[in-house]
């Protein structure tokens, strides 16, 4: 199996009341972080079978926007797996739940999104330090008892390979 672990974009700062800050939605910067990953994924030739999202706002939308990059057609699946109260265990149930398939991108919250993929890459279960900022993406390719980092991704990375790959994309003009 393939998971794709993906943190929320940027949706701002924090808000005290948990009902608020749970429909908390991204912001600007985030809308623009979901495009770069998308994109970028997109040239990576990443294709998901099911992307399954903490079900707050600035989650679902997340997944939305770089599901809409990838061309994702399939109905996005909200699960507390993936809440920011979840644990360790509830994110091994939700993975019990969904292994019958290959490419699976699950999108979350810090900072257990980040023990999630520590602990699913570390022997024995335990917390391997592997910190997902807003918006980055990691592939980890999991066997049958073992799993390994393929790549993790941030959203300034991601830009400065756009950005690199845009101008090397444009026709040079010969100044004679």
């Amino acid at each position: 199996m393939i998971l794709y672990f993906l943190r929320h974009a940027s949706a701002g700062e924090h808000v005290e009341n948990p009902k608020k800050d749970e429909k908390r939605a991204l912001d600007k910067e985030g809308i623009e972080q979901c495009g770069y990953v998308g994109r970028a994924l997109t040239a990576l030739d990443v294709q998901v079978e099911i992307i399954i999202s903490s079900p707050l706002k600035r989650s679902a939308q997340t997944a939305s926007l770089v599901g809409n990059e990838l061309g994702y057609e399939g109905k996005l699946l909200f699960d507390d797996g993936l809440r920011p109260a979840a644990s360790f265990p509830d994110f091994q149930r939700l993975l019990a739940k969904y292994r019958r398939y290959e490419a699976i991108m699950v999108v979350g919250h810090n900072p257990n999104l980040s023990e999630f993929l520590g602990r699913s890459i570390s022997e024995a279960g335990c917390e391997a330090s592997v910190e997902l900022k807003k918006g980055a993406v990691a592939k980890v390719e999991m066997l049958r008892n073992t799993a390994a980092l393929q790549w993790c991704l941030t959203p300034k990375v991601l830009r400065a390979l756009y950005a690199a790959a845009a101008d090397s994309s444009r026709p040079k003009i010969s100044r004679k």
